[in-house]
Parts: structure tokens; sequence; C-alpha cells
């Protein structure tokens, strides 16, 4: 008999804080010494994580694991979708591509399988955990979607969860989202919420009393929390959507301007983590030339469409701003995977892996040429930096579908450890290191090397250097751990868990089964 007891957060839209209060829970529930695991059952997400046997899941659930005290496993994320074209994404299933498939013919033809996949996962999770943290994904009130969605309240019955739903203040009309969300449910799943949580939160609560007592009025549901706006939440975002609070602009208050290109297909953007923590950094992602500027760094990210991300930025006069900004105003450029191949010669997809595009000139900034294959790698790595004349220990992941071959007058940037990896090299740079590429993500997560490259950017300005800075790993644990005291202070967390026994006592008696439950008609819900 399944042992854990599970819990589920669901929001009214996406980006409303499903990840990060999922994150609080496992940090709470681990703290309170029960064996904790996260669950998502499908995510669409170009921000990845390897797990330890080189497999890959959605970000969030891979950091949620971390925030528990557990080893990530491919069963807390067993769909992972990687959009890669219109219309169309890449299927990850227990962590290796399972094809390309386009929206219709996935919801039409994936559907039952899915199911069978996130069942067994949930199984295996339920068994071997005490608690298991459960996130959605967008909404539960997508009517459009619902009668084969793999995410929402089906999960929820598959595991017996009850539910709390998130609303997100910070974009207004808080109160109608949750309000409508609950309205568009069916009868038996507005059962299943257990209360509300409004997250991001920024004023005076007794501004919003009013409306808190009158949603409970109204709607019959608690409010269990209202959690604070948290700045400075050095936790990984799980997609892009979190970029648009992100500033575009130099911030001359700071030593160091950082830019980052995003362009469409942008992925593992989190790579980019550790330089926001920093006190001398301002980083930025931009869209246009004209946002360019003259940065200190400029870093290319991994990306789900190589070629067409490049064309893009041809096409926008990014491509020719980055080569000016190169050769006239000596930037230095950092590209990590996707964006490490943009800096070669020239990208190949013979077998039109991602883009029925075959082939297109790189940006010439490196002498590699790079093949995308069918084969895609996931992988832990290790090895040796060599930078300013200092040799650095570094540790990463690697998750791409091409290889890069060196060209002539190309001088290797890391020397990989392991003895399937012995002496291979990886990555490249020019010679005077003024233009850097690897498929290595977390690089700038190995503290003595991110503290030598930003010293080395302060030396070219004339800035005296730096030295101590924070390890982002601390700062993460300590992320983990404040987000959970803000959650703890302001939900009430004890009255969820009790929820969760008395929930989880009544749905053993009645052995509710959302597969045998038969939509209301628009007359029964009136």
């Amino acid at each position: 008999m399944a042992k854990a007891l599970p819990i589920m957060f669901q929001g009214t839209h996406s980006d409303a804080g499903k990840s990060v209060i999922a994150t609080a829970f496992c940090r709470i529930f681990a703290q309170s010494g029960w064996k904790t695991a996260p669950f998502k059952s499908q995510n669409m997400s170009l921000n990845s994580y390897v797990t330890i046997d080189g497999k890959e899941i959605g970000r969030a659930q891979g950091i949620q694991a971390e925030a528990a005290g557990v080893v990530a496993t491919t069963d807390m994320n067993p769909i992972l979708i990687k959009p890669s074209r219109e219309y169309e994404s890449q299927i990850v299933v227990h962590g290796r591509p399972y094809k390309n498939m386009q929206a219709l013919a996935y919801r039409s033809e994936f559907f039952e399988k899915g199911l069978a996949i996130i069942r067994e996962s949930l199984d295996v999770l339920m068994n071997e955990y005490d608690r298991i943290v459960i996130e959605g994904a967008g909404s539960p009130a997508e009517i459009n979607l619902n009668d084969r969605e793999l995410v929402n309240m089906r999960v929820a019955h598959m595991a017996n969860a009850p539910v709390v739903l998130i609303g997100d203040i910070e974009r207004g009309g808080v109160f109608a989202s949750l309000v409508g969300t609950l309205q568009l449910l069916e009868k038996e799943e507005r059962q299943r919420i257990i209360g509300v949580i409004i997250n991001k939160f920024r004023g005076d609560l007794a501004l919003l009393k009013p409306g808190l007592d009158w949603f409970e009025q109204y709607t019959g549901v608690p409010v269990l929390g209202v959690v604070p706006y948290l700045p400075n939440l050095h936790i990984d975002a799980e997609d892009s959507v979190s970029l648009d609070q992100v500033p575009t602009t130099a911030n001359p208050e700071k030593d160091i301007d950082i830019a980052v290109i995003r362009y469409p297909k942008i992925a593992n953007f989190t790579d980019i983590d550790p330089f926001f923590a920093e006190p001398d950094c301002h980083v930025r992602f931009v869209t246009t030339a004209s946002q360019l500027g003259k940065p200190d760094l400029l870093i290319l990210p991994g990306s789900k469409n190589t070629i067409e991300d490049l064309l893009y930025m041809k096409r926008h006069g990014i491509a020719a701003q980055i080569e000016k900004l190169f050769h006239h105003h000596k930037v230095m450029i950092i590209g990590i995977c996707g964006g490490y191949q943009m800096l070669g010669a020239i990208i190949r997809d013979p077998f039109e892996v991602e883009t029925p595009i075959r082939e297109t000139e790189g940006l010439g900034l490196l002498p590699i040429a790079t093949t995308l294959e069918r084969e895609k790698t996931t992988i832990l790595s290790e090895g040796i930096v060599t930078f300013a004349g200092e040799r650095f220990a570094v540790k990463g992941y690697e998750i791409h579908m091409g290889r890069s071959e060196p060209l002539a007058g190309y001088i290797p940037l890391i020397e990989m450890h392991g003895l399937e990896m012995h002496r291979r090299k990886e990555g490249g740079k020019s010679e005077d290191e003024r233009v850097m590429g690897t498929y290595f993500h977390d690089l700038f997560h190995n503290d003595a090397f991110r503290e030598s490259l930003l010293n080395h950017l302060r030396r070219q300005k004339g800035l005296a250097p730096l030295y101590g800075r924070k390890s982002f790993r601390t700062l993460r644990e300590e992320a983990f751990d404040r987000l959970a005291a803000c959650v703890k202070r302001h939900v009430r967390v004890e009255e969820i868990e009790e929820k969760m026994h008395v929930f989880q006592r009544r749905l053993n008696r009645s052995k509710l089964n959302l597969c045998a439950i038969k939509p209301l008609t628009l007359k029964e819900r009136c």
C-alpha cells in the first residue's frame, strides 16, 4: 500500500509561483524529518537538469529535489516537453528523447501512453517517500484542454491529493482569477481545493484584509496564506516567462555590465544565475541590437534551436552588432552550449534534427564546425579550465544534440576528467581569451572560476579585484531556508498538513477515481 501523503499546488496561470511554493514545501517537509519527493507529471520547459545517472528532467524538479535533500530521478518529472519550433516540441520520456511531435499529435496520440508513464512514476514515488509535493502547470481551468490534460486535476485524482490553488497578486486581478478558476472547475474538482495562497504580495496586509474576508465568504474556500514578494531569491526559474522581469538596460551604479542574448528558443538560462548574486554585477537580457550597448561581458546562452536562433540574430542585426563589439570595443564574449555552436564557423543539421535548414554560417569567432546529431548527450561532467594563466577545477553538465570539431587554430578551454572522458578536450577559446565557448552548463556556478573571470573584467576596467565572493551553492541553500521560513511564517502550514491527513482518509474511503468521473453538464453544475 502506498505510504506517501501527497499535496498538490496548482495556479490560476503560468508563473503564479507554483514552483517556488512547491520548493518551499519540499524544504519544510524535509526539515520536519519527512523523506520528500517533488513531482511534476509533465513539464514544458527549456530549462533542464541532469540527474546523477545522466538523464534529463525539468530544472524545477531537480532544484526541488535539492531543497528536499534527495537525489533527483526521472520519476519526479517523467515527461518533459521542450519546444523546438512553432507548434513542435521534443518529447523527453524518463530523461531520454522520445520523438519530436506537433501539439495536436501529442494530444491525440500520446495521451494514453503518457497516462501510463505518469501513473507508474507516481506509484514509485508514493511507495518510496513519506511526502509528495506535486506541481501542476498553467491553470486547471483551461477548459479547451481538460478532457486530455496530463498535469493538473487528473494527476490530483490519480494521487488522491488535495489541492492548494495559488494566485499571483503582482499581476493584478488576483480575486477575479481565483474566483474564475474555482467556478470553471467541475464540482468534484472544486471539492479537492482545500484552500488558496496569494503569492508575491507587496504592501500593507491590512489593506488586503477586506478582500480576503470577501473571498472566503463568497467562495467558502479558506485563504491559507499571503506570501510576500521575496527579492533576490537565488532559486532557479522554471521557464523564460520569468525573464520578463529582468531589465534590458545597463545600470551605471554597478561595476560590471553583463548582457545576455535572449533569443526565441533560449534554453538553460539559469547558467547566468550566479551573476545575479554578485554585488558588483548587473545582468540584463537583450532582444534587439540597440539594447546591446557596450557590455563588459556578452553571453550567448543555450538554445533549443541553434540555427533558427542564429538566423534570428542575423535578421535583427544582433549578429552584426556582436561583431562590432568584438572588433571595435574589445568586449569579452562567452557562449554556452548552443551559444558556443553559434560562435563557430559553421553549423550543419544534415538529419534535420532541429530545422529543415541544413547548414548556416556561424559568427566565425571560434575555429569550430558543429554537426547536429540524432543522439542527445546528457551527462554530468567535470574537468580543468585554464584561464588567465590559472587552472580551475569545474563541475557541470552537458545537454546537447551536436558535436563540435576543431578547425585550424583551435585552443581547448577545458580538459575533461573521468574514465570515459580522459584527456578529452572540451570547449574552445581565442588566443587572447576574449572569446570562449563550451558545452559545459553551470560553468559560472564554479566559484573560483567565476571570481577569476569577474576580477579579470574588473582589472580591464582599472578596478581593484574583489576576493572572498560567496559560494553560490551556499547562497542557494540559504535561499531554500529563507523561503521555507517565509512560507512557514505567512502560510498556515500545520492546517494544510491536517487537511492532507483528513482529505486522504476521506478519499481512501470514497475511492475517488477521475477516470470514472463523468463531467457534470452545465445544467447540473448550475
